[in-house]
């Protein structure tokens, strides 16, 4: 396996991928141009990473995870957030997805981050499971952590 974090130039890489998730859990938007938009725009970045992965040295990108980094006052470090992380079908099950997070949780470790969090949906039970065997829990003592937004 592969991985390493994506240069400029491989923006459209990224987008393809990103665009492939949004496929499939079945939505329509943001648009393929909105998505490598928002790449190009985020990839020069230095809060901002994107890991492509392929399953083998000299394969295409078969993976793609998003990861932010911000500045926490609680921990008096960065926080990691993997924003995003798809794996085509053709490679799931083939442990590009756990390398993907292990590649997050070292680079996040590398920058001297306190903490990596990420939301997962509650019915794709086989990331819930990746990512509590790599260590993730869902809550603290006492109650569960819970993730709210609001749409403005």
């Amino acid at each position: 396996m592969r991985i390493w974090r994506a240069s400029p130039e491989e923006a459209p890489q990224v987008a393809e991928l990103l665009a492939a998730f949004r496929d499939w859990w079945g939505l329509d938007w943001p648009d393929d141009a909105s998505f490598l938009a928002s790449v190009r725009r985020l990839i020069v970045r230095e809060d901002t990473e994107f890991l492509l992965g392929a399953p083998a040295g000299g394969a295409s990108p078969a993976a793609v995870t998003q990861v932010r980094y911000r500045w926490s006052l609680w921990w008096e470090a960065e926080d990691c957030w993997l924003e995003d992380l798809y794996v085509r079908d053709e490679a799931r099950g083939s442990g590009l997805g756990r390398a993907m997070v292990e590649e997050v949780l070292a680079r996040a470790a590398a920058r001297g981050c306190r903490r990596v969090e990420l939301d997962v949906n509650d019915g794709n039970e086989p990331a819930q499971r990746l990512y509590a065997s790599l260590g993730f829990e869902t809550g603290k003592a006492g109650g569960r952590d819970i993730l709210m937004r609001r749409r403005l």
